[in-house]
């Protein structure tokens, strides 16, 4: 048999890779996501030694990882030299798919001394002034200082025939960069900006965010938000950096104008399509986690009044809180459009949207865990009259000299009759369905409840559309749906992300991976990429809302015209979009987008 050839396509350039991001084995973003979905392209097509850099904050980073117990490579003389100034510092290997080697540096090694002085050669080398009590930024320079550190100390002892490329991601991990501008270290770096800190900001308090954005003067915005210290940070990096790259071209054009440079690469970002693939599976996996989502909606809605599930369509949106920036505003004003409209045509759909998303929050609402604990009675009463009437009836039948059908009533004890009453009269209430699930901490000062309030979407029982507004990120311990998130969006039909600032957007890119249809915007990194590289879409089941050049009314009425037109599919129609959906998603594996990564790291090596 002939030796394959091997693809050469995506071989990364001869190099030494030192990754560092505040999210290596540390859960506390998108960026998270990124590194680690990441991880299998990069052992594989790597050309050199790769290793991940991170944060030590938390006992709880150990359970990732299975540090090596001793190693004389590289990396691992040069933890133990770390080690010997008092630094606390670990070599292992990631327990992920690829197994990467990851260094992991303890802030909190660094004294409040040396910390002082670090802030202070900061200002005065970089001009970046930080305050004295700010507990995240100071962690951040303190690791920062760690990784220069390390990586001046590596270089000593690397391969010399392996160029040593540095990527840093975001401002948090990202200030080794001016040390080794300053020492001049033979170290290649890149800055990656998942979004610029003042764009954020700004896009969620100015209205004409992209119109406006050629003529923000960053020196003047920066101190409105109080965070001049990251802006300053992430301002010198990208600045510092050989090269700038970003996620998207959305973004890209936020840091022309922000950080006052044109990224020289965009570097997409991908999922490991194969932690998603179901295969054939797919519509029955929908159809299992539909069910569990059915469940609640029983819980949550029939005890005041109930409606037919098998034409009942599940919408959702979910990420960080951002009430305008990830669209929630404009998510709930089409969906009044879209209740409207249906109520208008007499539909027989019902439509429940979640709102999923992470709020401060006392409890779960009372309420709630009642009428859902009260069905369960209801349910456990039924199996056991089910169970009951199975068995006398069988008896029954096999006794019996005529084929009448007898009456099932005589089968069941006047107990559970009366018990079943009882539950089910205890259960039903005239009250309306609640609209959030958990006792928040602001309900007053919390936009979707108070858009909600105000324009009486409160589910009532002619509403077609029915609002569930869930404080809490879902997970198989939430005593509410009992199932994962992922499997969560499985059960859905529809996810609606229609963001007015997203740098890229993986929500609807999860969303395809799992077989099901979604909504982005073409202000969103990722929605803008779609358009850039297909025709239509639609037929594949990913929807595009333009908001960069339009009203938000306009573009709120044509979202709730793309959800009016969703709930005019039929069932079969439904079934084959979210398997061309699917398949479709396989463009965004990142064994396709990782050649983006190559072409970034020949040219630093280039020089250009």
């Amino acid at each position: 048999m002939p030796k394959k050839k091997r693809d050469e396509s995506n071989d990364f350039p001869k190099a030494t890779l030192l990754e560092v991001a505040w999210e290596v084995c540390n859960q506390v973003g998108g960026i998270y996501t990124v590194i680690r979905s990441k991880v299998p392209a990069m052992m594989k097509h790597k050309n050199g030694s790769y290793c991940l850099i991170g944060p030590y904050v938390s006992k709880n980073i150990l359970a990732e990882v299975e540090p090596f117990e001793e190693s004389s490579d590289a990396f691992g003389l040069t933890i133990q030299h770390l080690r010997d100034q008092g630094i606390e510092a670990y070599y292992a290997e990631w327990l992920i798919t690829g197994r990467p080697k990851v260094i992991l540096l303890n802030p909190d090694s660094v004294s409040p001394e040396k910390l002082k002085m670090i802030r202070y050669n900061l200002y005065a080398e970089y001009g970046i002034p930080t305050p004295e009590d700010h507990v995240l930024v100071n962690r951040v320079i303190a690791f920062s200082y760690l990784t220069a550190l390390f990586i001046e100390t590596f270089i000593q002892f690397a391969d010399k025939d392996h160029p040593v490329i540095a990527h840093f991601h975001e401002w948090m991990a990202g200030l080794p960069i001016l040390d080794i501008k300053q020492k001049k270290l033979p170290v290649k770096t890149i800055f990656t900006t998942h979004a610029t800190q003042l764009g954020r900001h700004l896009a969620i308090n100015s209205p004409q965010f992209y119109a406006h954005l050629p003529f923000f003067k960053w020196e003047l915005e920066v101190p409105k938000f109080g965070i001049e210290p990251e802006a300053r940070i992430e301002f010198a990096c990208a600045n510092n950096a050989d090269i700038l790259s970003t996620v998207s071209d959305v973004t890209a054009r936020e840091c022309k104008h922000l950080l006052k440079r044109v990224p020289e690469v965009i570097l997409p970002n991908g999922l490991n399509i194969e932690r998603f693939v179901a295969l054939h599976e797919f519509q029955n996996l929908h159809a299992q986690y539909k069910e569990e989502i059915n469940q609640f909606v029983m819980g949550h809605f029939f005890q005041s009044y109930s409606f037919d599930l098998d034409k009942t369509i599940y919408f959702f949106t979910s990420g960080r809180y951002e009430y305008k920036n990830k669209g929630f505003d404009l998510t709930l004003r089409a969906l009044q459009l879209l209740n409207d409209q249906l109520k208008k045509d007499g539909a027989d759909v019902t439509v429940v949207m979640f709102f999923v998303t992470k709020r401060e929050y006392y409890s779960i609402k009372p309420e709630v865990l009642q009428s859902r604990a009260v069905m369960e009675e209801v349910r456990q009463t039924c199996e056991a009259i089910q169970k009951q009437v199975g068995r006398r009836l069988f008896y029954a039948s096999t006794t019996s000299q005529d084929h009448r059908l007898p009456n099932l009533s005589d089968f069941v004890d006047e107990y559970w009759k009366l018990r079943y009453r009882r539950t089910i009269q205890s259960w039903k209430s005239s009250n309306l369905p609640l609209v959030f699930t958990h006792k928040l901490v602001d309900e007053q000062g919390d936009d979707i409840l108070q858009y909600v309030y105000k324009n009486n979407m409160l589910n009532h029982p002619t509403d077609k559309v029915k609002i569930v507004y869930h404080a809490d990120f879902i997970n198989a311990t939430n005593p509410l749906f009992g199932i994962e998130y992922s499997q969560f969006v499985r059960g859905c039909h529809l996810g609606i992300f229609p963001s007015y600032y997203e740098p890229w957007g993986y929500t609807p890119l999860e969303c395809m991976a799992s077989g099901v249809p979604a909504v982005t915007s073409d202000l969103s990194g990722f929605g803008d990429y779609i358009l850039r590289h297909s025709d239509d879409p639609g037929q594949y089941g990913l929807y595009v809302i333009e908001r960069g050049k339009r009203t938000f009314e306009w573009s709120a009425i044509q979202l709730a015209n793309v959800l009016y037109d969703f709930l005019k599919q039929t069932r079969r129609e439904r079934i084959m979009q979210r398997n061309k959906v699917e398949n479709h998603s396989a463009e965004f594996d990142w064994k396709n987008l990782i050649k983006h990564y190559k072409q970034a790291y020949a040219r630093v090596l280039e020089g250009k």
